[in-house]
């Protein structure tokens, strides 16, 4: 199968956009030069090609401010350096984002040199797998303009010079541990190169360098080797800046998560309750000083109450009996016989040893075999109903030991660990359920697998996850990652090292389990960042549906803790609060309808007139459309020139070090002349008018002198200008026509269950024979919770009312609207009302209000039903009101 991509993300086009407008008033002829490189003490390349920046600091600045503004981000009183950040939460498509913006840089521009800097293996195989995937997206999207990328590899360091030489669009992904120590291949002369440094063909085009995770490479080292590329400037992208150097797109993981932009997280906590008859021992650290040796333990002590855990400061030759107030399961063996600062261990007489953060309990492997139960179990439970849905449901463990899944015989023959063993049993157990017999169509051998790295005799083994070994584990699932959604594949459960932290995930990750013996050293960020993304179903198309994409975290640890860990991570890395959004598994409950509504006759008589679909044809004047876009562009700001400024600054010594005095700046503008693209061309292609309109708006504008003072600035003004006018027109002269034959079918209330987390707007049904549902009602807001209410209280007039369902969708210029209430009213006489709830805090509903794409889509909605006789559409902030 093959990954769909969507063009037309709005979030992902506002990212895209915020770069693309920090260089507003760029001129696309003066973004590269071309070189002569036979000069004395120039490169010895033949016909190089760089970017060109004619921009200043200040017109930077400006449209740095500009951007911001319109981000709701704090607006900068000063350019911090070139360097621009742009936050993105993982899952919702970074990589993607930077890839195309470096597409529009080089359409709107004519940029062409770019470096990827990534921090580790794993994010570079990424990037690579990105860039094969989305190629053929972007060639169809942006008029198949020649790209190269390469991956830089030491032992083809000539590649640099094509890269240097190319005129095409040229991408370098490149390892930041490749170029930023002095050893370097890259950074030594090269006979290959006629003895210049590698890096010198990098230095000579002046890329735009992108750098992913680039909390990762803050070190000083690391900052001064990504200087020393002589980049235009440097887009960072990153779910977790520790430096946000000029802000310009923040999308945080609360608005990724409460846009619906990646999945729901749940945890499902696997605990020990009770369980206090067993030895339980937890080395939580060890503290060396000159003179002595400790460890801090947590164990179970007898107390007045009962027995409760405690963490206890041990030495060598101290009892665990005694310190446990003479606890019986601590009798034998429980001395402390030496703790081993050099290797992080503590070892006990009974020759029991623990690793620092180690736990052994007599219920350990009960609590694991547990957790792989409950990830089995969600795991077929979605099979169930994500098959039909074209979803493959994938489960991924992480392991602390690759010997618990997979060891060696002495004759270094492979033997399955007893996480494998676990799984098999427990497995078959499920499958041999007739409940999810049907799901039993592969071996089970072939069913689940494991991604680990490998020593020299092909044996499975525990790495750092930074290590040369790593390398083709990471490129092994990369390469599978579409392979493993696609339904005959029989790979549904992956175990993998708790090494594998960043840049492999897959959208179909639908449960983690963390199967640790020891204390995971893993963020909580980065163990759920493995399963963010939003399902694809087997044509690679994205789902949008919550009800789908909900992540399970099988843990064993509470809730609370979880969510708490989770939270002052989140407060820590992004400075949000993310309190109340990680929903605990129980409180998920079904929207089921009640038994035989669709034969209730009141349901029947409003869905008869509303079941039909419709579509749309756009009817606008031509000569309005002149008129109002003229005007727009008429009103536009003034255009102003590129421009150098010359900005002074005096160096003062003194003993804390040196300061900068700024003594004075000048401005001139930049005088050469200008290439004028094709005006008529380049707004028809965005605009999807004919040239003679098109001409005819800038002739009624009055403006088209100012296309010799800046022309791209120009161009793109008057295109946003005119899509503005020209979305409002369509609005206003939208016509909707009854599809013959083509209904919302009935049978999507049974097909598309529902379940949802109970918040304070589920509202509980107190009376199910006057709706379609048994017990809840899924809505959004309050203004939604009280209109049911009282349509439920108000027995004198509200004969029937439901929750129009999320399928039922009309189509509308600016993407689907989902109307709120289907409503049988009977007074004097009988009405049947589809009702849109809002609060504008007016007495009655002020469209002007509301968000322009509301109520364009309420306007939508006003046409769509104009078609449906005896059938009344209103806009209402409450049942009164109707």
């Amino acid at each position: 199968m093959r990954l769909t991509f969507e063009p037309n993300l709005s979030y992902q086009q506002e990212a895209i956009r915020a770069v693309a407008d920090l260089f507003e008033g760029q001129t696309y002829g003066e973004s590269d030069y071309q070189y002569d490189l036979n000069e004395i003490g120039a490169l010895d390349l033949i016909g190089g090609v760089g970017n060109r920046l004619v921009l200043d600091e200040m017109q930077m600045l400006v449209n740095l401010q500009k951007v911001q503004k319109r981000n709701d981000i704090a607006v900068s009183e000063s350019l911090d350096g070139m360097h621009f950040s742009i936050e993105m939460e993982t899952g919702t498509g970074k990589t993607y984002v930077y890839l195309r913006t470096i597409y529009e840089l080089n359409r709107k521009y004519g940029f062409k040199k770019f470096v990827i800097v990534v921090p580790s293996v794993p994010i570079r195989e990424g990037v690579l797998k990105n860039l094969q995937i989305t190629h053929e997206h972007f060639q169809t999207l942006y008029d198949n303009v020649p790209i190269r990328y390469y991956v830089y590899d030491r032992n083809k360091i000539s590649q640099l010079r094509s890269f240097a030489t190319g005129n095409n669009i040229e991408v370098l992904v490149i390892n930041i541990d490749s170029f930023a120590k002095d050893e370097n291949v890259i950074n030594k002369p090269n006979d290959k190169l006629n003895g210049q440094e590698p890096i010198k063909f990098i230095q000579s085009v002046r890329p735009i360098v992108v750098v992913d995770e680039p909390q990762n490479m803050e070190s000083e080292k690391r900052i001064a080797a990504i200087t020393n590329l002589n980049p235009l400037c440097t887009l960072r992208y990153s779910a977790t800046h520790r430096n946000r150097y000029n802000l310009v797109y923040d999308l945080n993981p609360v608005k990724a998560y409460d846009l619906g932009l990646v999945k729901q997280i749940e945890v499902d906590s696997v605990l020990e309750e009770n369980a206090m008859n067993g030895a339980s021992v937890t080395l939580e650290s060890i503290m060396a000083v000159k003179t002595r040796i400790t460890a801090k333990v947590t164990i179970d002590v007898n107390g007045k109450d009962g027995v409760k855990k405690k963490t206890v400061i041990v030495h060598p030759g101290d009892d665990l009996y005694k310190l446990s107030n003479e606890r019986e399961l601590y009798r034998n063996g429980y001395i402390v016989e030496e703790i081993d600062a050099a290797n992080g261990c503590l070892t006990f007489s009974n020759s029991l040893s623990l690793s620092q953060g180690e736990r052994r309990h007599d219920f350990n492997e009960a609590i694991l075999k547990f957790q792989i139960r409950r990830t089995i179990e969600e795991h077929l439970r979605k099979e169930q109903k994500f098959n039909k849905l074209g979803i493959k449901v994938l489960s991924l463990f992480f392991i602390d030991r690759v010997a618990n899944y997979r060891s060696y015989d002495g004759q270094g023959n492979s033997v399955k660990g007893k996480f494998a063993v676990w799984f098999e049993e427990i497995y078959n157990e499920l499958m041999a359920m007739p409940v999810y017999c049907e799901l039993n169509k592969f071996p089970i051998e072939k069913i689940h697998n494991g991604y680990f790295s490998q020593d020299k005799k092909g044996h499975l083994k525990d790495t750092s996850g930074e290590t040369q070994a790593d390398d083709n584990t990471y490129n092994l699932i990369m390469k599978d990652k579409e392979a493993l959604l696609d339904m005959a594949n029989p790979l549904r459960f992956i175990f993998s090292h708790t090494a594998l932290r960043e840049g492999w995930d897959n959208p179909n990750v639908f449960q983690i389990c963390t199967l640790n013996e020891t204390r995971s050293e893993m963020k909580k960020r980065q163990e759920i960042g493995r399963g963010l993304r939003l399902a694809v179903d087997q044509n690679g198309i994205r789902c949008y549906e919550r009800n789908v994409n909900r992540l399970t975290v099988i843990a064993n640890e509470s809730y609370v803790d979880f969510a708490k860990a989770l939270q002052n991570e989140l407060k820590e890395d992004c400075g949000v609060d993310f309190s109340g959004r990680i929903k605990p598994k129980s409180d998920r409950v079904s929207v089921k309808y009640r038994k035989g509504f669709e034969a209730d006759p009141r349901f029947l008589e409003i869905w008869e007139k509303l079941k039909t679909k419709t579509s749309y044809r756009v009817n606008y004047d031509t000569d309005a459309l002149v008129e109002q876009a003229g005007r727009e562009v008429e009103n536009m700001p003034e255009i102003t020139a590129p421009t150098i400024r010359s900005i002074k600054t005096a160096l003062v010594l003194h003993d804390k070090g040196v300061d900068a005095e700024y003594t004075g700046n000048k401005q001139a503008p930049i005088t050469s002349d200008y290439l004028i693209p094709d005006v008529w061309k380049y707004i028809q292609s965005r605009t999807k008018l004919t040239r003679s309109t098109i001409m005819r708006i800038l002739t009624r504008s009055g403006r088209l002198d100012d296309l010799a003072v800046n022309p791209q600035l120009f161009m793109d003004m008057v295109v946003d200008k005119i899509k503005r006018v020209l979305q409002n027109m369509m609005i206003d002269g939208i016509e909707y026509h009854k599809i013959g034959g083509s209904e919302y079918e009935m049978r999507l209330f049974e097909e598309q269950e529902l379940e949802i987390y109970q918040n304070d707007y589920t509202f509980r049904v107190g009376k199910p024979n006057k709706t379609i549902y048994e017990e809840f009602v899924p809505l959004d807001s309050n203004v939604e919770w009280q209109f049911a209410k009282d349509c439920e209280t108000n027995d004198e007039q509200i004969n029937f009312y439901f929750k129009l369902p999320s399928w039922f969708k009309i189509p509308t210029p600016i993407g689907s609207y989902n109307p709120d209430w289907a409503v049988v009213f009977e007074d004097d006489k009988r009405i049947y009302f589809v009702a849109e709830t809002k609060n504008t805090g007016t007495h009655e509903v002020d469209l002007d209000k509301l968000h322009p794409s509301e109520k364009q889509k309420i306007l939508c909605g006003k046409a769509h039903f104009r078609q449906f006789e005896d059938l009344e559409y209103k806009i209402v902030g409450s049942v009164n009101e109707l």
